[in-house]
């Protein structure tokens, strides 16, 4: 009796509430609130609220499929397009980044600065580029035109936003590089170490010489070692996954396909009077050659070029990856000549659309109407699993894509992907696990650490004993005899040098090599794979009065170059850590 009492006493409340809710409800639905949510995000992306629109993302994936087609005379795969779809994104987040630092810096360009790079004595490469006349002088008068005519009256607004924009990223790189000056003490270290040489004898004592039984170390000190080196051991976001494969690869009917399409070319190619434009028009993957050929440099697949007549064609051959006919042309002594018609073995695009249809189909079914696994077992398909790490396009077993990178990286384990097309197939992925970011845990890498413990524990031991060694034997000569150890040299050893031949990549040892007086001795040097002892016969220093002002110049910009390019790279992580970038790709492209 108490509870309904209560609700007695409360249905005017109740009511009032019902009656709120619903005319909430009809206000939101008014204005379209509904709508508006199912529609998602209205912008690509953003970066510090500054919007990215999709037009302006498509636009410059399309610009590259345009550049990748010229260039290969192919349309764009899937795996290029993944590759210039981040490629696209990262160049218009980092140019927002890049202008609202300008806005910050208060980098601007006034109006007489864009005169300037129109009409002044050094005009802006984009002018000279569509306004040179044949003499190399800029055509003012066309100039004019264009920014003054109503007919160009977009043209010239997007001139000057162009120019605008070009001054301003100058700025930018002025500021960043007055901040990166290369000293003249640098440019004269960069010569000297480049153009400085030695003579140096040297006895190598590798680390592996010390025996495994000298090695024994306990778990307390792998985990001291474990304890002090964690960022050694911590790990990206990583990704187990299951797949299915669809092969894309030339069934046997389409190789008999393809060499019936070949045979029937035989008697046209006998009868062709223009051999080049006969392989051009029919699209022959070998191209025209007008040249001899020795007999004995013929490939072996094509000798039965030798037993044809002067215009014959031969049956069609059959190599790894092309089906081909041969037609001798010419012969001169041991030479001949002649032209090959092939087609290469593919396959056709009945077989690449069937391959598709079935894993879209695979797709459709392990996703809406049974599962992964059992699907994979009603159609007789091999699940396999491979391993992914974020950051890094090499997926086990899969080789490198960036189409599985960019779904994984927005993907929920039990997420099953699209049909993505690789270079030999389809595959249909399903994420089994993501491990988050973090330190991998001591008993997951204790091998490694105990590697990296002997290792450690091998260069100690060996530098220990050399350094008795010396200590009884200091020269070089007598540390030899009593080691039974061979005197190395090496001639002409550059400062600038990383590798010491006939011992591998020592950069410390060639460091400490130019650190000693001719006639000198070294104490136990520590390399990378053994203990050194060194003794300097003779230096050749550079002599700064052999400098000359153009070699100054380009050390100087090579460092400039180098210096810019290491600081903006760091500098433009920073600014992304520090911005609040909203990628809205994964919701609104799969609309």
């Amino acid at each position: 009796m108490g509870v309904m009492e209560k609700m007695r006493n409360s249905t005017g409340v109740i009511l009032w509430v019902l009656i709120g809710s619903f005319g909430l409800l009809w206000v939101l639905s008014d204005v379209n609130f509904f709508e508006a949510m199912q529609a998602g995000p209205s912008s690509l992306g953003s970066v510090n609220g500054d919007k990215i629109s999709n037009e302006e993302y498509q636009s410059r994936i399309q610009y590259y499929s345009n550049a990748y087609s010229q260039q290969t005379g192919n349309s764009m795969t899937p795996e290029m397009r993944a590759y210039y779809e981040t490629q696209a994104w990262n160049e218009l987040v980092n140019s927002r980044l890049l202008r609202q630092k300008m806005d910050d810096l208060g980098i601007t360009v006034s109006d007489q600065e864009v005169l300037d790079m129109v009409y002044g004595e050094n005009p802006a490469p984009v002018i000279r580029q569509n306004f040179t006349r044949e003499d190399g002088t800029i055509d003012r008068a066309a100039v004019q035109q264009v920014l003054s005519s109503s007919e160009f009256s977009q043209q010239a607004v997007a001139l000057e936003m162009q120019l605008r924009e070009q001054r301003r990223q100058q700025k930018l790189n002025n500021y960043i590089s007055a901040g990166l000056q290369v000293t003249e003490g640098e440019v004269e270290r960069e010569f000297v170490k480049n153009n400085s040489t030695a003579n140096v004898n040297y006895i190598r004592f590798p680390y592996s010489e010390v025996t495994e039984q000298q090695l024994e170390v306990s778990d307390a000190e792998l985990r001291e070692f474990y304890n002090k080196n964690r960022e050694r051991y911590s790990r990206d976001e990583s990704y187990r996954i299951q797949y299915v494969t669809f092969s894309k690869l030339p069934t046997a009917s389409d190789t008999a396909q393809i060499v019936e399409d070949v045979r029937e070319l035989i008697t046209p190619f006998e009868n062709s009077e223009n051999d080049s434009l006969f392989l051009a028009r029919q699209g022959s993957s070998n191209q025209y050659q007008n040249a001899f050929v020795s007999e004995d440099d013929i490939r072996e697949e094509y000798t039965p070029v030798l037993d044809l007549e002067i215009g014959e064609v031969s049956d069609v051959i059959l190599t790894s990856n092309q089906a081909a006919i041969l037609k001798k042309t010419a012969e001169q002594g041991n030479e001949v000549k002649f032209q090959i018609m092939s087609y290469n073995i593919q396959a056709l695009p009945s077989t690449i659309d069937e391959a598709n249809e079935a894993a879209a189909d695979f797709e459709f079914f392990a996703s809406e109407e049974s599962s992964f696994d059992e699907e994979a077992e009603t159609r007789g398909l091999e699940v396999k699993e491979a391993f992914a790490t974020k950051g890094n396009d090499f997926i086990s077993g899969l080789g490198s894509s960036k189409q599985i990178m960019n779904f994984l990286e927005t993907a929920d384990e039990g997420d099953i992907s699209n049909a993505l097309e690789l270079s030999s197939d389809f595959v249909v992925l399903r994420v089994e696990e993501i491990t988050p970011e973090g330190y991998r845990p001591f008993e997951e890498v204790k091998s490694q650490v105990e590697t990296l413990v002997k290792v450690e524990r091998r260069k100690e031991l060996t530098v220990e004993k050399v350094e008795n060694l010396l200590a009884q034997n200091q020269t070089l000569s007598a540390l030899a005899e009593s080691t039974d150890k061979e005197i190395r040299n090496e001639d002409n050893l550059r400062a600038s040098a990383t590798v010491l031949p006939g011992a591998g990549r020592e950069p410390r040892v060639v460091g400490a090599i130019f650190a000693l007086d001719e006639g000198e001795t070294s104490g136990v040097i520590a390399g990378n794979s053994a203990a050194f002892v060194v003794q300097l016969i003779s230096k050749m220093d550079a002599d700064l009065a052999n400098l000359t002002p153009d070699q100054r110049q380009t050390i100087r910009q090579r460092l400039e170059q180098q210096k810019t390019q290491e600081f903006t790279s760091i500098w433009l992580e920073q600014l992304r850590e520090a911005a609040n970038i909203v990628d809205n790709r994964d919701r609104l492209l799969q609309q």
